[in-house]
């Protein structure tokens, strides 16, 4: 069996938020899949069995019944799921979650909470009913994106970060800090202050995790890899500094990383989750 996936881009003023709704269905490619850090942040409604997710190596593994959000991460997540898993979900652009969540976005950096925790238990029941009774992927993708939109408030600050945001991501990363805060008129406290509040992390650590994705997302592991090339032409010191920070992101050396990706594609040809999500049995 394996899996199906429909995704969508939401209409405006979500598609400045969030980069795409996705339904999701069948059977896993693995048991355990390892989600290295993105510059991204996520929010699933499960429909399914229960599935686990652990965040570091160094916490137990937590059971998320209703579904979870994630807002951007600094550390690699393991998730675990069932034999059959079923759900809709939100890919959220690094700022995009802080208009629907009731606390700050650092307080649940590498902290998955259940959407209960965020939304309240009757309103996520209710939601979870709807969309399980609704006719086919296209339609749960059109009720989720209502109750975003229904939900959706003003956000102070929410501009500023999302332009900054914006050059990070165009720059894969590489732009000085202190550039960014002389563009934007503010003092560089200020500004890790409202990346924290609104994205969890501080601009320094979004652009680490979009130059790693950058790397990532552009690496043919089917070839031959120059990692010195690599390191270089993404302006690490070193290949001793990439490999840091390489095991930081997924603990794998870029070497195994790419062994591993090459095992999805070999077991999996094709399949619409490979590039990103790598097998962790």
């Amino acid at each position: 069996m394996g899996v199906e996936y429909v995704s969508r881009v939401p209409r405006p003023p979500l598609d400045g938020l969030i980069d795409d709704l996705y339904y999701l269905a069948g059977a896993p490619p693995y048991a355990r899949l390892m989600l290295p850090p993105m510059p991204a942040a996520l929010l699933i409604v499960n429909l399914g069995a229960p599935f686990r997710i652990r965040a570091g190596t160094d916490v137990g593994a937590a059971e998320y019944a209703d579904g979870c959000v994630v807002t951007t991460p600094t550390r690699a997540l393991e998730f675990s799921y069932p034999s059959w898993t079923r759900s809709v979900g939100v890919h959220v652009k690094p700022w995009g979650l802080a208009p629907f969540l009731s606390m700050p976005a650092a307080e649940l950096c590498d902290r998955p909470v259940t959407i209960e925790q965020v939304w309240g238990r009757a309103a996520v029941a209710e939601l979870r009913d709807r969309l399980a009774s609704a006719d086919g992927p296209h339609a749960m993708l059109t009720l989720l994106e209502e109750e975003l939109a229904r939900r959706l408030g003003d956000t102070a600050g929410l501009g500023l970060v999302r332009h900054t945001s914006g050059v990070l991501a165009a720059t894969g990363g590489a732009v000085a800090i202190g550039d960014l805060t002389v563009a934007a008129g503010v003092s560089s406290t200020h500004l890790a202050r409202r990346f924290k509040e609104l994205v969890g992390v501080t601009p320094k650590r979004l652009a680490r995790a979009h130059r790693f994705a950058a790397i990532v997302l552009a690496l043919d592991p089917a070839g031959p890899i120059d990692w010195s090339e690599i390191a270089c032409g993404a302006g690490y010191f070193d290949q001793a500094h990439f490999g840091h920070e390489f095991r930081a992101f997924t603990g794998l050396t870029p070497t195994r990383y790419a062994e591993v990706r090459r095992r999805f594609m070999r077991e999996h040809p094709g399949h619409v989750l490979d590039g990103w999500p790598l097998p962790a049995d």
